[in-house]
């Protein structure tokens, strides 16, 4: 593998996802996609537009990485299914990233970080984390709570920072929760695939296999249309 691997990233575990094309840790290209469209009718065409504007073909990528979760449910399968295509087809390593370790990445350096993202119906996905020199270590495992649940699990913790669009979504409460002390928050990144692939080159040191058939999402909770059966 080559030290300085040419990734392509994409994220498709929020609304609006991102993709991010990079050597090593130099971002050639990125781009954000629009929260009003389904990533379905999109994330091809913008994946090419992405290696057109930055005068790359996909078959000069070394490595494909995604964001496995958790997010949005239809969202997870489109960005793993277009990235396990695209692996298989040109015989590379795909590698997936857990999309809250990768919002913990984007909030830099802190000996207590949670990432937060909203999970529709009121809850939310998060999961506690320390964070030094773009490493990211898991405090606790993921989880799929109310926010009140989750204020209980982590409101008292000192020195903690929130980070992520749900952090962001539910900033009042948990200045709320906290007071009188101040709630330190970290503006949610805008565009999560950079982090995505900076986490996925420091994995690739790890000698795992990165196979299409290891890659699966981090669903956490089961689909609404488990949920009814």
């Amino acid at each position: 593998m080559n030290v300085e691997p040419l990734i392509l990233a994409i994220e498709t575990a929020t609304l609006a996802g991102s993709i991010s094309i990079s050597k090593g840790e130099h971002v050639i290209g990125s781009s954000e996609g629009d929260p009003t469209l389904s990533h379905s009718n999109t994330l091809l065409a913008d994946v090419d537009k992405l290696l057109v504007s930055t005068n790359l073909k996909v078959d000069e990528v070394d490595v494909f990485a995604v964001a496995a979760g958790p997010g949005s449910f239809t969202g997870l399968r489109i960005g793993i299914a277009t990235i396990k295509a695209l692996a298989t087809t040109l015989d590379r390593p795909c590698v997936g990233v857990a999309t809250l370790e990768a919002i913990a990445h984007a909030a830099g350096s802190h000996s207590r970080i949670v990432g937060v993202l909203p999970a529709g119906r009121g809850e939310v996905f998060c999961q506690m984390f320390t964070t030094s020199a773009g490493r990211v270590k898991s405090l606790d495992d993921p989880a799929h709570l109310s926010p009140g649940r989750m204020l209980e699990l982590y409101g008292q913790v000192d020195d903690l920072v929130w980070a992520g669009s749900g952090a962001k979504l539910y900033s009042q409460l948990i200045n709320e929760f906290v007071a009188p002390r101040v709630a330190s928050f970290s503006e949610p990144p805008v565009n999560l695939a950079r982090h995505v692939a900076s986490l996925a080159l420091l994995e690739l040191g790890t000698g795992a296999n990165y196979s299409t058939n290891e890659l699966r999402a981090i669903y956490v909770r089961p689909s609404d249309a488990e949920l009814k059966f």
